[in-house]
């Protein structure tokens, strides 16, 4: 009667131990990104060091301004992420809904487009829009640049809940309301978390375009250091985004994950 005990001791224990193992896992993926921004600047700045800048250089590739523009950069990534959450969850919350099944494809292939069009050329044409130039056009040019994974991913992520689930929650009397707030939403969020993760990078690297509407941030000490051919200084702030984004992107997965452990 007790042979078969040890068996299931092993079996229990193996299936603890893969969990635990795909979270240390995971828990090591988490610093390679700031690793690599880390070391990467280091190596910029020592080659900058080892060089030498320039007055000009100097005048823009220092604390003060690097940090006037890293603010501006934040705030344009910052602005134009929190848009593309405003519209895209709840648009992908109500195409996912089976009464609007029929419009989905067609609003999904409109933001592939979107998403598929050059950023630059975005941004430039809304300039000459009744927006004008500066941050608002910014703003408004990254959030349709970034719309795509946020939408996709929040309805694969609703579209990704057992139906058995769905079922017994209205089985036990919850409103089509009820069941998506407390069934659906939970268990979708994610995948839609890890379609802000893509978001917030694209929106990253944009950004350093918006300088040719007079929008600041980061493009502009590389926009100013090609024009006067400072390859140095060009070289540093290209650094300091490609730095930025990793950092983003390692926030961004640590929520992920996070939310990730939490949902499951």
């Amino acid at each position: 009667m007790s042979a078969p005990a040890p068996e299931v001791a092993t079996g229990s224990v193996e299936a603890e131990d893969v969990p635990r193992r795909e979270r240390r896992r995971l828990d090591k993926t988490l610093i390679v990104n700031p690793l690599i921004a880390v070391f990467g600047l280091a190596l910029v700045f020592g080659y900058a060091a080892a060089t030498g800048l320039d007055e000009v250089e100097r005048s823009v590739i220092n604390p003060q301004a690097l940090g006037t523009r890293l603010w501006e950069h934040l705030v344009l990534t910052g602005l134009s992420t929190l848009v593309v959450i405003v519209i895209a969850i709840p648009a992908g919350i109500a195409i996912s809904r089976p009464a609007a099944r029929r419009i989905q494809r067609p609003v999904l292939a409109f933001t592939g487009f979107m998403q598929a069009l050059p950023a630059f050329g975005v941004i430039v044409l809304l300039a000459f829009s009744p927006l004008g130039l500066g941050l608002t056009t910014a703003v408004v040019a990254l959030a349709l640049a970034a719309l795509l994974p946020v939408l996709t991913n929040t309805v694969v992520g609703l579209q990704q809940v057992d139906r058995a689930l769905i079922e017994a929650a209205r089985g036990i009397g919850m409103s089509a309301r009820q069941t998506l707030l407390r069934v659906e939403l939970p268990l979708a969020t994610p995948v839609m978390v890890a379609g802000v993760r893509v978001a917030l990078v694209l929106n990253v690297g944009t950004a350093a375009l918006a300088t040719f509407i007079g929008a600041g941030g980061l493009g502009e000490p590389i926009k100013g250091m090609l024009e006067l051919g400072r390859p140095t200084g060009t070289l540093i702030a290209a650094a300091i985004v490609a730095a930025l984004a990793l950092i983003v992107d390692w926030l961004a997965g640590l929520a992920e994950y996070l939310v990730g452990r939490s949902a499951g």
